[in-house]
């Protein structure tokens, strides 16, 4: 099979689209033709080395996809050939073919497509724990959403306005402003101005928000100033490097709440995976959810959607197509 593939870590040029051997057909696993393969900063991480990778050259990045299943292994009965499915968390998917642990597969109903479910499950999956577990957001809450133009933000944006909160996002350049306003951000506010002085002076009577979502880890402090007393601040991400320490002191006196979040604590069964996606699924249907035309690139040139990935220019979902 063809597969995009690196043998020594650095930047977009490593990558060679080359011919490797089929993956072999594990207990418990099918194979699938991969039809989209989505494209996240966690590969650009994995290719620059910033993140562990286990195994041996040649690497093979892409952790999300959707596809169709040629081949079962013969223990596997929840699924059959013909079979579409998508996957948020199996290595090597940047590959006509990926070997998919079934416990791992989510079946795709008739009217959601390969690139629909690759464009947006493992970022929509993401902005579903947040507003469901990590807080539960209801109708009247203003929510403070950081990167709000981004692959999460965006999707996190439409869901929190779908359940009637207030949206305050927050972007770094007018560019992506536009963009979080057209996801349904009330306000947008850019990172360069006192937006924390802001975001707590247009919520609640000058009282705060109730709730800000941080990818951005650096911020989190300005993130606690924004929010009200007996708020609650969600830390889900490092994207602006690592955050400072917190003081529980401040946490008493002023009753604020600290929550951290990780996808992959919300999603450990089958069954959970299943019904979160179609949650998702249901939410496109009705309108709640707006999908923007994802960035297309054929993935033997995977070398220049890493480079327009790390440019930070693009706003919609990046997908790989062999």
């Amino acid at each position: 099979m063809k597969a995009l593939i690196f043998e020594q870590f650095g930047g977009p040029e490593v990558l060679r689209y080359t011919d490797i051997p089929d993956p072999e057909l594990a207990p418990g696993t099918v194979l699938v033709r991969i039809e989209a393969a989505g494209l996240n900063f966690a590969d650009i991480y994995r290719r620059r080395g910033n993140y562990h990778l286990v195994a041996k050259p040649p690497y093979i990045l892409g952790y999300e996809g959707a596809g169709v299943v040629t081949r079962i292994a013969p223990d596997v009965t929840a699924l059959r050939v013909g079979d579409r499915v998508a996957f948020t968390d199996v290595p090597r998917a940047n590959a006509e073919l990926a070997a998919v642990p079934v416990k791992q597969a989510i079946p795709l109903p008739d009217d959601i497509s390969c690139e629909q479910a690759a464009s947006l499950l493992l970022q929509g999956l993401t902005a579903h724990y947040l507003i469901h577990d990590s807080y539960a957001l209801r109708a009247g809450d203003t929510a403070l959403v950081h990167a709000a133009a981004g692959g999460v933000g965006q999707w996190l944006t439409q869901l929190c306005a779908s359940r009637g909160a207030r949206v305050i996002g927050l972007t770094s350049s007018d560019a992506k402003k536009e963009a979080a306003l057209k996801a349904g951000a009330d306000v947008v506010l850019l990172y360069g101005e006192d937006w924390t002085s802001e975001a707590k002076r247009i919520a609640n009577g000058g009282a705060g928000v109730d709730v800000a979502y941080d990818s951005v880890g650096s911020t989190l402090m300005d993130s606690f100033s924004a929010v009200r007393t007996t708020g609650t601040v969600v830390f889900y991400g490092m994207a602006g490097g690592d955050p400072p320490l917190v003081d529980p002191r401040m946490l008493m006196d002023t009753s604020k709440k600290l929550v951290g979040g990780d996808l992959w604590n919300h999603v450990t069964t089958r069954e959970t995976r299943i019904a979160r996606s179609n949650a998702l699924f249901e939410a496109l249907r009705m309108g709640q959810l707006r999908m923007e035309a994802p960035r297309r690139f054929p993935l033997a040139d995977g070398a220049e959607a890493h480079r327009l990935l790390e440019s930070r220019a693009s706003t919609g979902k990046i997908l790989l197509i062999p």
